[in-house]
Parts: structure tokens; C-alpha cells; sequence
């Protein structure tokens, strides 16, 4: 019989010595390696960061309200940027920041919605951070019968196809420039080939398979707008400690989880750096390094 080479823990992707420029699929691993080197791009991100690229700019959020996205546009406020926060509904600490713009009932489930929103959007944005998603928390598995498929959809509905719903419309809408960036926010969830590593006994089938279909969609988008001077990255935001990760919270430390505030510190240096040469690339924002399809 003919013999293949395997994409699971054979596959240099995925081993413990990755090819260089890709990370490592073990977290755990992952985290002490940069912690015994004292790594500082993973263990202290202000030693390398510089957000001052961001003073002026115009930069959309979506999911502004709370977690990532909530840390994302307290980041933007501190270096000056003009936000665009979209939202279901705006909470006391967003409207605190001063927004330049706040645009509530943003479903990005809804095509209508999405529409309206860029609409309303007053003028083309630098920066659009498609940061919107949804995790649902019980873990799922075929042989216990907890499969609930309802809860899959939605999280494909919004992770995957929420930001193309987003950047369709505020294309053509005219809000995204040439030299324009569009990051998106997905998940090392999302790599088919670090499957065996981080799920070897399967499992968790809505969101992986959300994050995967995300992550298709941001590299179809990213080979589409380089055509328009635009660019698209795909960007695991690392562990961070929020309300959408609290079923792993026995894992936190061990897996290098950081406050929300450092990720978007993270997700910011990593913005800062595109260009290009890097489009449709897949990075962990962790490390700077590229994550394997």
C-alpha cells in the first residue's frame, strides 16, 4: 500500500520542534519554553510594543462591549485612535472610553444589519477588527449524546460568517480604503493540523469547526483584497483570561493565560506589523510566530 504523510503529531506542524517561523502546538509546552528563556514577546509584551502608530487612526471593533473586544478599544483610547465600537448593546465601561462612535443592536448574524451599520459608520476606518463571536460553554461529544446542534450553527452563523457579513458590507459601503487592514479575530482552535495535539480525544465540534470555516474565509477574503490594496490577517489572540474562556479556568496559569488588557496589547503589536508581505497569514499574537492550517 502507498504510504502518506499524516497531519497529525508525525506532521513537523505539530511536533515538538515546529518548522521555523510556525509555533508550537502544545500550549503547555509552549508557555514553559518562553517562560525558562524568558522570552519577551510572550512574557512581557511592553518590552517590544509600541502603539503609537495608533494615534489618529480610525479603527472599527466589533464586539466592543466586553472581553477582548471591550480590552481591544481600551487600548485604542489610551493611544489616541478615533473608535468605531459595534455592539449588540454598549455597557457602562465602553461608553466610558468616549468612543468617537458607538453603533448598537449590531447583529452579525443579520446581512440587514450589517448594512446598516457601515451605513452609519461617517467615514472610511484604517482598522477593522472583526472581533464578534460566541462560545458555547458545555463541552460537546458524539458518545455521550451532548451534541447540540442548534448551538453549532450559531456559533458558525456568527464566528464564521459574521465577519464576512461585517467586511462585505463596510466594503461596500466604501469604509475600507486602499492600505486598509482588516484583522481577524479567530482562534488556534481553528487548525485542523494541531487537532491530534490539542484535541486528541476529539470533541468540541462547534467551535473547532467555527474557527476553522473562519479562518478559510479570512484567507479567501485576504487573496480577494489584495486586489483593492487591502490587507487581512488571521489572528489567535492568545489565552486570555475573560468570561468566554471561564470553563478553562483550571488551565489558565499553565497555559499562560494573561489578562484580557495584554492580549489586546498583543492583538495591537501584531496589527502594527502588517503589511503585505504578511497577508492571509495565520499568527499567534502569543509569540508573533505563524499557527499551521
Amino acid at each position: 500500500m502507498p504510504t502518506r504523510a499524516r497531519a497529525g503529531p508525525s506532521s513537523p506542524y505539530a511536533s515538538d520542534e515546529p518548522p521555523s517561523g510556525f509555533t508550537l502546538a502544545d500550549q503547555v509546552k509552549r508557555f514553559a519554553r518562553a517562560k525558562a528563556s524568558a522570552d519577551a514577546r510572550v512574557m512581557d509584551i511592553d518590552a517590544v510594543y509600541d502603539g503609537s502608530y495608533l494615534e489618529g487612526t480610525r479603527v472599527l471593533v466589533t464586539g466592543a462591549n466586553r472581553g477582548i473586544g471591550l480590552a481591544l478599544c481600551e487600548e485604542l483610547a489610551a493611544r489616541g485612535a478615533n473608535i468605531v465600537a459595534t455592539c449588540r448593546s454598549a455597557s457602562d465601561e465602553l461608553r466610558a472610553l468616549n468612543p468617537a462612535e458607538i453603533i448598537e443592536g449590531v447583529d452579525v448574524t443579520s446581512s440587514a444589519c450589517c448594512e446598516k451599520m457601515a451605513k452609519a459608520v461617517s467615514s472610511p476606518v484604517d482598522i477593522v477588527i472583526n472581533n464578534a463571536g460566541y462560545f458555547y460553554e458545555p463541552v460537546e461529544k458524539v458518545t455521550d449524546g451532548s451534541l447540540e446542534f442548534d448551538e453549532e450553527m450559531k456559533m458558525i452563523d456568527i464566528c464564521a460568517l459574521g465577519p464576512l457579513r461585517v467586511t462585505n458590507a463596510l466594503y461596500h459601503a466604501g469604509k475600507i480604503p486602499k492600505g486598509g487592514k482588516i484583522a481577524m479575530i479567530t482562534s488556534q482552535g481553528g487548525s485542523v493540523t494541531w487537532r491530534e495535539v490539542q484535541n486528541p480525544a476529539g470533541g468540541d465540534y462547534g467551535h473547532h469547526m467555527s474557527k476553522a470555516a473562519a479562518n478559510m474565509g479570512a484567507k479567501l477574503l485576504a487573496q480577494e483584497l489584495k486586489h483593492e490594496g487591502i490587507m487581512v490577517q488571521v489572528l489567535h489572540p492568545g489565552f486570555n483570561k475573560t468570561d468566554m474562556t471561564a470553563k478553562y479556568a483550571k488551565i489558565w496559569e499553565i497555559e499562560g493565560a494573561v489578562d484580557a488588557s495584554v492580549g489586546a496589547k498583543r492583538v495591537m503589536h501584531e496589527i502594527g506589523l502588517m503589511t503585505p508581505e504578511y497577508n492571509g497569514m495565520f499568527i499567534n499574537c502569543e509569540d508573533g510566530l505563524q499557527i499551521p492550517w
